[in-house]
């Protein structure tokens, strides 16, 4: 389960309806072309928040019949609903997806011990392996080196997705947890992450630059750090410049740059104006 894991876009059409050939040629690129080692399917990036049961049930179903097996699928299934986040795991287990995964509780000020149970109850619903999804800055959920050892003492919950800036706490876990999974969630700090020896990376960006986050992740376990400098700072131009022109607005306007049917993002997102469409094709060109 270690290596470049892509948080993986969904293709909706105008209307919002998913779109399923565009979301299977989303699947093949990040699998042909960027060459990831797993997906991360219904995250953030996916817009699962925006999504009913019923849609990211759809999702966990066409990415399973696409992948089959050919790299490690895990399942993004939390829910402020604890009943939806259960009625997910069970769903995506019976699929055969590698392990789940599930973003914090959020919007209540949950605290540990409700945070705990919540993670529990997911887990030990299933027979399978839980992924910790820990995203401060968009959840306000901040847990500390005590409170991960609690949660990890459930032998189920197997890593932590680590979304946050924090490098000391990263730092702490990986002396602290050894035979736990950590992946890195920022995509712009790779290296630094990978220098301190987490065990892969989950990212928005890795759609379309996959290939340099590999490239990125194995030269620094390999110890050669200025040249995964140098590609780091590719990544970091092409990023910065993703994100002033609007994250998945632009990289779905990579995609279809690429030849794929990306799509268009759900509401409330906006559309890109025809202005930044163009700059998204100069960015596809210029860095990929």
């Amino acid at each position: 389960m270690d290596g470049i894991f892509t948080a993986l876009m969904v293709s909706y059409d105008q209307d919002g309806t998913i779109n399923e050939q565009g979301l299977r040629e989303i699947i093949r690129y990040n699998i042909d072309v960027c060459k990831v080692d797993g997906l991360y399917v219904n995250g953030s990036t996916g817009e699962n928040f925006m999504l009913s049961t019923e849609e990211k049930k759809e999702v966990f179903r066409i990415v399973k019949d696409e992948v089959k097996d050919q790299v490690k699928l895990i399942a993004q299934v939390g829910s402020i609903n604890l009943n939806e986040a259960i009625d997910l795991a069970k769903y995506a287990t019976d699929l055969g997806y590698d392990a789940l995964s599930a973003v914090t509780p959020f919007y209540y000020k949950f605290d540990f011990e409700e945070i705990k149970h919540y993670y529990n109850s997911i887990i030990n619903s299933v027979d399978n392996k839980m992924i910790i999804y820990s995203i401060p800055f968009l959840t306000g959920v901040n847990m500390s080196l005590d409170q991960f050892a609690e949660l990890f003492e459930n032998e189920k919950i197997i890593g932590v997705k680590f979304t946050a800036g924090d490098f000391y706490l990263l730092e702490r876990m990986r002396k602290k947890f050894p035979s736990k999974l950590i992946y890195a969630g920022f995509d712009e700090m790779l290296l630094p992450a990978a220098v301190l020896g987490i065990d892969g990376a989950i990212g928005s960006t890795y759609n379309v630059n996959g290939q340099r986050a590999k490239q990125i992740y194995e030269l620094a376990k390999q110890g050669e750090i200025e040249q995964a400098k140098e590609i780091q700072h590719v990544t970091n131009d092409l990023i910065s410049e993703i994100i002033e022109n609007g994250l998945y607005q632009t990289i779905k306007e990579i995609l279809k740059d690429k030849g794929v049917n990306a799509g268009f993002c759900r509401q409330p997102m906006k559309r890109l104006s025809e202005e930044k469409v163009a700059i998204a094709k100069d960015i596809s060109k210029k860095y990929l």
